[in-house]
């Protein structure tokens, strides 16, 4: 009733905004300010890159608007949607929300934020000294080892090589958004 005229005319995208992420939105911008204001060495809230900004928003769950079913999501305003799930959730634990990004890689992602009362683990009395270090990725006072296995070296050359091949496309061509991909997977 006190919407401005030509409301619809000017903003009809705002009809397929699901609110509560509007909601979300907004509680974030309203937390950035109190913390510029109240905070000293916090500055003053930035506008959002639409090019480099992560892409992403969070919507709560109110009266099972979220809802999940064997390999399915449904969102609101949205069909169901087709997950990999990488772990069953029992009955008893409360959905709070749901954070859908996507990643530079054009894979998206949703994290489920649950509510539950972890089950007390009684443990058996016994105290063991771990030592983390570069040659062995760890060892323990029972003479364990474990040997590192050097991940982030065979990663790193990975990445130098394509973001080389990157840097010698031509700007603007598929050519050069395709390896722009690769480089995005060998990040993840």
């Amino acid at each position: 009733k006190n919407t401005p005229a030509g409301y619809k005319k000017e903003y009809p995208w705002l009809k397929e905004v699901d609110s509560l992420a509007l909601a979300n939105v907004q509680l974030n911008l309203e937390g950035a300010f109190r913390k510029f204001f109240r905070e000293p060495g916090v500055g003053f809230p930035h506008y959002k890159s639409k090019k480099h900004s992560r892409k992403s928003y969070t919507t709560n769950m109110v009266n099972g608007n979220i809802c999940l079913q064997d390999r399915f999501l449904k969102l609101p305003k949205m069909q169901p949607v087709k997950i990999k799930l990488h772990r069953m959730i029992p009955e008893e634990w409360k959905l709070k929300s749901v954070t859908v990004s996507r990643e530079p890689s054009g894979k998206y992602f949703a994290v489920l934020n649950i509510d539950f009362e972890p089950e007390p683990r009684p443990n058996a009395g016994g105290t063991i000294g771990i030592d983390v270090g570069i040659k062995a990725f760890y060892s323990d006072s029972n003479g364990n080892t474990v040997s590192n296995p050097r991940y982030l070296e065979r990663s790193m050359r990975k990445l130098i090589r394509e973001q080389r091949r990157l840097s010698r496309k031509q700007k603007d061509s598929h050519n050069r958004e395709k390896q722009r991909i690769r480089v995005a997977r060998v990040y993840e």
